[in-house]
């Protein structure tokens, strides 16, 4: 059974050593949400959900040491606010780049089709370190990423568990919650996500 989220993520790295991802998912089996995934800069991974539903899933999908439910909202468009009682985010988003424009050129159903990630993802590890595009996640699942836009973020501040991340930086080291990485330079990137579930 596959299972289509469609959102964005933004991702970043900081002084403070903390990365972090966050999930805006405006269409969803789960309904519309955000989540957050947190890599401490000890290297130990925090999942940030709204629910148990959605902890559950995600983390049936990612790999995490710790799994904390607590409200979670994002809004804004070219600024995002990022809210929860461990997470405190002001994201700003910079100019559409060359990525960006290239993926909006491609047309919506073949450019968010499992079948275009598999034409995609040998791209995707040259031009992106870490990042795929298809691939085996947790528990016997399989994901596929298709991005469909990306905007740089031109700056960040926040804080993590009531102490501040610092100014913004690369995510480095990789986070290592799954099969596929965030880019390295801190951006935002539109997509749709499936997600086959064995069974």
């Amino acid at each position: 059974m596959r299972q289509r989220f469609e959102g964005a993520i933004a991702g970043i790295g900081s002084t403070s050593g903390v990365r972090v991802v966050v999930g805006r998912w405006d269409r969803s089996p789960l309904g519309s949400f955000a989540d957050a995934m947190v890599a401490e800069a000890d290297g130990r991974r925090v999942l940030l959900a709204p629910s148990q539903e959605v902890a559950d899933f995600v983390a049936a999908t990612y790999t995490f040491d710790e799994v904390r439910i607590e409200p979670l909202t994002v809004e804004g468009e070219t600024r995002w606010l990022v809210r929860s009682p461990s997470l405190l985010l002001d994201l700003e988003l910079g100019h559409r780049t060359t990525l960006g424009r290239l993926l909006r050129a491609v047309p919506t159903a073949v450019g968010t089709s499992p079948a275009w990630c598999a034409v995609t993802d040998p791209v995707a590890r040259v031009v992106m370190r870490g990042v795929r595009t298809r691939g085996s996640a947790g528990n016997g699942r399989r994901e596929w990423y298709a991005a469909t836009d990306h905007h740089v973020l031109r700056s960040a501040t926040g804080s993590y568990d009531g102490v501040d991340l610092g100014a913004l930086r690369p995510v480095s080291p990789e986070p290592g919650f799954g099969f596929s990485s965030t880019p390295a330079r801190p951006s935002v990137t539109s997509l749709v996500t499936t997600v086959e579930v064995p069974g």
